[in-house]
Parts: C-alpha cells; structure tokens; sequence
C-alpha cells in the first residue's frame, strides 16, 4: 500500500477513534446520571448505558489494532 493512501486511512481511523472516544464519555456520564437514580437492578437506562459503554469500548480496542497494524505495516 502506498505510502499517501496509509495516511489517509490512518487518519480516517484516528478520527474515528476520537469520535468514539467523545461517545463514550457522553455515556459514562449518561451511566453516572442513571446510577444517581437510586436501585441499579431495576434501572433500565443504567443496564442500557453499561450495554452501551461496553460495545463503544470494544469498537475503540478494534479501531487501535486497525491503528497498529497500519502503523505497522500489516
């Protein structure tokens, strides 16, 4: 792959990093405000704002090893 086309990828992953990293911020925030609530086990923006937090921070751990392997060469 050439060299301008990397970068370009590179920086299309990076902003995508960085935009997910904003989402998940947001929905910590979201899980705080709902845990303030009161009872956890019948909270559904609780549970919804864990489920949320967990899948944005798998899609962020997918998009560094797409960063590495770019930066790597792969």
């Amino acid at each position: 792959m050439d060299k301008k086309l990397i970068q370009q990828k590179l920086k299309m992953w990076r902003d995508n990093l960085a935009q997910l990293e904003v989402e998940l911020r947001v929905i910590l925030e979201k899980k705080g405000a709902a845990a303030a609530e009161g009872d956890l086990s019948e909270n559904a923006a609780y549970t919804m704002a864990t489920e949320d937090a967990e899948t944005t921070r798998v899609r962020i751990e997918e998009i560094k090893k797409i960063i590495r392997d770019l930066e790597e060469g792969k």
